[in-house]
């Protein structure tokens, strides 16, 4: 398995997601009481020690013959990765600001990333076909 293909399985890991999932309203409190070093120390590093262990030592061929691994080698591309991260980062401003109605909107703009594959998967080319 390629470095790219470890770096792109090991986000559907159960541990990368339970780690992400977890960490995040912890994060966003932290965030809310304005405790930004603290806020960003549990918003990255335990995400980022979980994936370079998982793409280190983990066997990730499971994940990529599983239906979820197919799904997100078709769809899962930079740009969906960006919006995931642009969703969480109107959640941390949600909660910087006060302004809670930007924490679901943001999570809704994760979710939809993660879905983007399931609500419009016409708009995809596969890879041997033309756009």
């Amino acid at each position: 398995m390629t470095a790219q293909e470890k770096a792109l399985y090991h986000q559907i890991h159960p541990l990368k997601l339970c780690t992400d999932i977890g960490a995040t309203p912890f994060s966003l409190i932290l965030f809310w009481q304005h405790q930004l070093l603290l806020a960003l120390l549990v918003s990255f590093v335990p995400s980022i020690l979980v994936s370079a262990a998982l793409i280190r030592w983990a066997n990730l061929e499971w994940l990529k013959q599983s239906a979820l691994g197919r799904y997100i080698a078709t769809f899962m591309t930079g740009s969906m990765q960006a919006l995931r991260l642009a969703g969480f980062f109107v959640m941390v401003v949600g909660a910087w600001l006060h302004i809670w109605l930007l924490i679901p909107l943001g999570l809704l703009v994760v979710i939809l990333a993660w879905l983007r594959g399931l609500l419009f998967p016409q708009r995809h080319a596969s890879p041997t076909s033309p756009a």
